[in-house]
């Protein structure tokens, strides 16, 4: 069964560990992650951006895949299905299709439109007991096509949207999507402690999780970040493992060309990943 992000999140900041979320791309993807949380017995959440969601054929369909995994694959640990980086008109078809937490991204808007936005999809969710994340500042790199330059957020502008009663929020802290550049300034642990200090016990998100040195996710974890989104490095991971199978020719190899093979080793690197970030998040054995 679908949960809320609420829960697991709360748990985590009092605990002062993170759990991840992994976006998905495809039914491999979806299993990786759903075992994984299994094996480690941690929780997790689901991301599925605008973009994969239209090519997954629509939320419904990732709706259906996932609740269909659960059942089959006998998955107990709490998982959360989240809209990441969602528009207002996104987050509405993300909550009629029956995904269980959303992320409204209003960081672009001016704050009173991001306010105004926010407030409205807040009172939906808490309606139907989902979980809502929202937005301030942008952060920096490119998330289907929204392009920042790691910026940081604006403490005050934060506590006026956790104040809608919002169940996490994501401030830029100089993180960035992607793979981080060789300048990278690295993390403004000044802005997360003036964050922290303004939206009390709210988790805070941390975007853009790949690459971010171990040392700076645990300090992070330990300010309050209980949420910590991860794409790229399971995509990398799958990258080269597809790409050393096609090298080595073992897809000319017998049946080797049967995608079933083809994508196994690429399932078993995001699977390795994941269980890697978990162990670095402190989610292990917290389900």
């Amino acid at each position: 069964m679908l949960v809320s992000a609420k829960e697991m999140l709360n748990k985590a900041r009092e605990g002062k560990y993170s759990v991840g979320q992994f976006n998905i791309n495809n039914l491999e993807w979806t299993k990786a992650i759903l075992l994984t949380a299994q094996e480690q017995n941690s929780p997790v959440i689901l991301g599925v951006s605008e973009g994969a969601g239209k090519y997954m054929c629509g939320y419904k369909t990732v709706v259906g895949m996932v609740k269909g995994m659960l059942e089959e694959l006998g998955i107990t640990v709490p998982v959360a299905l989240h809209l990441d980086h969602g528009s207002y008109d996104g987050a509405k078809a993300c909550i009629e299709a029956g995904f269980s937490s959303v992320m409204f991204d209003g960081s672009h808007y001016p704050i009173e439109e991001n306010i105004e936005k926010t407030k409205e999809l807040v009172a939906e969710c808490e309606k139907l007991g989902l979980s809502i994340e929202a937005e301030v500042g942008s952060i920096g790199g490119e998330e289907d096509g929204v392009i920042g330059a790691g910026e940081c957020a604006d403490p005050n502008e934060c506590k006026a949207i956790a104040d809608l009663g919002v169940t996490m929020l994501a401030a830029g802290i100089g993180n960035i999507h992607g793979k981080y550049p060789e300048n990278w300034a690295g993390l403004s642990f000044e802005t997360l402690a003036a964050v922290k200090e303004k939206v009390g016990d709210m988790p805070l998100v941390l975007h853009g999780g790949t690459g971010i040195p171990e040392d700076m996710i645990k300090k992070a974890i330990s300010l309050g970040v209980a949420k910590i989104n991860v794409n790229t490095e399971c995509q990398l991971a799958f990258q080269e493992a597809t790409r050393k199978y096609i090298e080595d020719g073992k897809d000319k190899q017998g049946k080797g060309f049967d995608p079933r093979k083809l994508l196994a080793p690429g399932f078993e690197a995001i699977k390795e990943t994941v269980k890697e970030k978990m162990e670095l998040f402190g989610s292990v054995n917290k389900a």
